[in-house]
Order: structure tokens, then sequence, then C-alpha cells
């Protein structure tokens, strides 16, 4: 948890680097670099800018002077609480800016410095998931699944059986659905006995032919096949060939009908033949050439995973407050990530490279859903400043196509509203998050 709480905070120094120094480059005046919020634990000045590291390592901000430009001349003075809001907070941004300034607050500067410096903050975590992404891909590999099996089941248990969590589930009746029942009542049974166990395969065993047909034994393709072979084969004997400790063997097997999940996302059941195997897996390096096609896989469900955030939060709620079991696939904090880091050093089944790479895996992961987070176009994320930045342009465009004066720089003040209603559900987020990564946490292997 130590390593990836200094992970985190490497993340967001390198993020809030990325926004200071194309600041600096463009002339910008940079009072304030922290890493953290609340209490400042260490800071010291160098020039013009304090560094400093804050008690909280949950973000981390840089100050540019001038981020909200003074009223605008025609706006309306008439008093209201929302105009008295927001004047408030223009006040104290331009309390920063000294008459020495001049054209060095952000407001002042072209709308494509202001879309870089804020752009360059998410970029940065793009290039550090790229980066970790790329060491886990080609210097640890991934995952790919085998034919040697990995685990033999005593007996068969329909998808989404109640008792899969028992002690000794095939010591428990059931019925055909997978419901608990009294044993001797109509359609209740024990489980049966798989019928991988019935035909002695055991784990180990390395599948190279179903009845004299070779099993292709190049990594997730080879077990593509058995698991079809197996499928549509209920009720029928299959010949397979196992390799056992150096020597081949052969083995019947009769599938089971059974009740399984036919689909990844566990939705989608159907009655298929069934042996009782479990696929082993292993690492394996990729070429170069392969990484950008998986980091394109990895932005499409990054993509989808932030996208179904708002439709989980009520599952998340349940499993926080009403015992509901834990969503794997939901939304989940920093408290949460740490914790699963600290189940990967833990996990003794892992090697030391393993457990390296799953780690370094979880910082790519991290820094892809900040670079892709921080680009939503909602204020005050980057994305927001990057949109009023790209909409002052199109004004400004508009403007002089019709033969206007340009408008000015777009007054992000009044946005400020907003501002405060996301920030403070994404607090409520937060602190939901927090609640669950404690009493409800998800949980490694």
């Amino acid at each position: 948890m130590v390593l990836f709480a200094l992970g985190l905070m490497f993340s967001i120094a390198f993020h809030e680097a990325g926004h200071f120094w194309w600041a600096r480059k463009f002339g910008m005046r940079v009072p304030q670099f922290m890493v953290g919020f609340g209490p400042t634990i260490y800071s010291r000045r160098r020039g013009e800018t304090e560094y400093g590291v804050k008690a909280v390592p949950l973000g981390g901000y840089i100050r540019i002077v001038g981020m909200i430009p003074p009223a605008e001349e025609n706006e309306s003075k008439r008093a209201t609480r929302m105009r008295s809001f927001i004047a408030e907070v223009r006040g104290a941004a331009l309390d920063d800016v000294r008459p020495s300034d001049g054209d060095r607050v952000f407001y002042k500067k072209p709308w494509w410095q202001r879309v870089i410096v804020m752009f360059a903050g998410p970029f940065h975590n793009l290039v550090l998931a790229v980066v970790f992404f790329t060491v886990v891909l080609v210097g640890f590999g991934i995952p790919e699944i085998t034919t040697t099996i990995a685990r033999v089941p005593d007996c068969v248990l329909p998808a989404g059986a109640v008792t899969a969590g028992a002690d000794d589930p095939c010591a428990v009746p059931i019925t055909p659905e997978g419901q608990r029942c009294e044993e001797g009542a109509a359609g209740c049974a024990l489980p049966a006995r798989s019928p991988a166990a019935e035909a002695g395969l055991r784990p180990g065993d390395t599948i190279l032919a179903i009845d004299g047909d070779p099993v292709s034994q190049e990594t997730d393709v080879g077990w593509d096949e058995v698991q079809e072979a197996i499928r549509t084969s209920a009720g029928q004997p299959l010949e397979l060939t196992v390799e056992r400790d150096g020597r081949e063997r052969e083995l019947t097997v009769t599938p089971t009908e059974n009740l399984a999940y036919l689909s990844d996302d566990g939705e989608t059941t159907g009655i298929v033949g069934f042996v009782g195997i479990s696929p082993a897996d292993r690492d394996v390096r990729q070429s170069i050439t392969e990484v950008p096609g998986h980091l394109g896989r990895i932005v499409v469900t990054s993509v989808q995973r932030l996208a179904e955030i708002p439709e989980r939060i009520p599952q998340l709620f349940r499993a926080t407050f009403l015992g509901e079991e834990r969503d794997p696939l939901g939304p989940i904090g920093v408290v949460g990530v740490s914790r699963i880091s600290g189940d990967v050093f833990a996990f003794e089944e892992f090697s030391v490279g393993q457990k390296i790479g799953y780690f370094i895996q979880l910082l790519a992961g991290m820094n892809m859903v900040l670079f892709l987070f921080n680009l939503l176009p909602i204020y005050p994320l980057d994305g927001g400043h990057v949109a009023g930045a790209l909409y002052e342009k199109a004004r400004s465009s508009v403007a002089r196509v019709r033969g206007r004066p340009d408008p000015g720089p777009f007054d992000i003040a009044r946005l400020m509203p907003v501002a405060y209603a996301v920030a403070g559900v994404f607090l409520a987020l937060s602190l939901l998050l927090l609640v669950a990564d404690i009493v409800n946490p998800i949980r490694f292997g």
C-alpha cells in the first residue's frame, strides 16, 4: 500500500508538472506547485514558485495567476445572490494578480496556449499509462489461457448456484436451478460428480487431442477448441489425449448437460455440455507491435467503465450500507486499489515478477483513468478549461466573420456555480467509495 501511495503521488506530480512546464514556457506566473490537499507537510520556495507536499495525497494543483478574467464591461450590476457569489470568486482570483504581471496572467494568453497548458496535465498521465502498459506487455507479459488444466472440481454446480461459496458445495443438496433444498424432496439431490473427476483428469494435465484431432497449443486458441468440443457434446463420450508427467494418456470423458454462463458479463446462460475443468494460464510477453492494439482495447474499456459509473452507483450504495455483495466491475477508490495492490504482494501463488507486473499494471490503469477523467468537458476539470478556450476561439471566429469586435476572454467565472456543484458530486462519490473500500472492499484472488 505504501508503494501504491508513492506511485499515486508520483503520477499526480507528473500530471501537475505538465501544466507547470508549459505555463512557465508561455511566460505565465505560477506561484504554487502542490502535491496533495490539506495541511502543508513540506514546502520550499525556488524563484517565484513555492513547491510543496500536503497531507492528503489524493490530488494536487498548480496555481496560475489570472485563471479568471475581470468582469466584462457590459455585465449587469443588479445585485443577486448568484452575481455576488461570482464576484467574490472573481475577486479572490484577481487578488493574486500583481501590477507587474502584465501579460503573464492566464486569461491574456492566446487560446491555443491555454489549451496546451490545460491539456498537458492529462497528457502526462497518458504518457505514464503508455510507458507502464508497454513495460508490462513487453517486459512481463499478460496472462493467456493454455490447454493445461488448473482445477478439477469434485461435482457439477449450475451457473449461479447459491451454494457455490459453501465450504463443501458438493455436500449441500440443491435443485437443478442451484437453489438450496431439503434432501429427499422432489427435484432435490446432491450435485452430481463431475465428469472430469470420474474420467480421472487431474490438475496439470495438458490436453493434446480430442477424438484423435490435435488441439492447438497456441494460447487462447487451444482452449477455445477444447471448450467448443465439450459444449457441443453433451451426453457423447470424448476421447481425450492428455500429457501427464511427460507421458501421454488416453482418457474417456462424457460431458453432462449443465446450466452455464455463455457470456463474460455473466448475464447470459444456457444448457451446454459440461466436464468441469478450468484452464491454467501463463504470462506471455507481447511484441512491441502488439502494444498499440492492446492500448486501444484498454482505452475503449476504460471509457466504457467511466460511462457506466452513474448506473453502478445504486449498487455501490447497497453494497456499502445494506450488505449487498460488491460488484467487482463497479467503481473503486484509491483506498480500494491500494488494498488490491497489497493483496497482490501477499498472494503466495504469484512470483516476484508477476507481483511487480501486476503492480505496474495497476499504476498504468490508474493513469489511463486520470487521463480520460480529467478531459471530461466539465468545469473545474482540465477538460472544462480546454472546452472554455475552444469556445472562446469559436466565438471570436464567428464575431470576425460577422464583422463584429472580438468579445474577449470567455468569462469562466460564470461557471463557478456549476464547478461547485460538480465538486460536491465528486466529493460525495469519493466519500462513498472511501467507506465502501473500507467496509466492503473488492479483494484480489
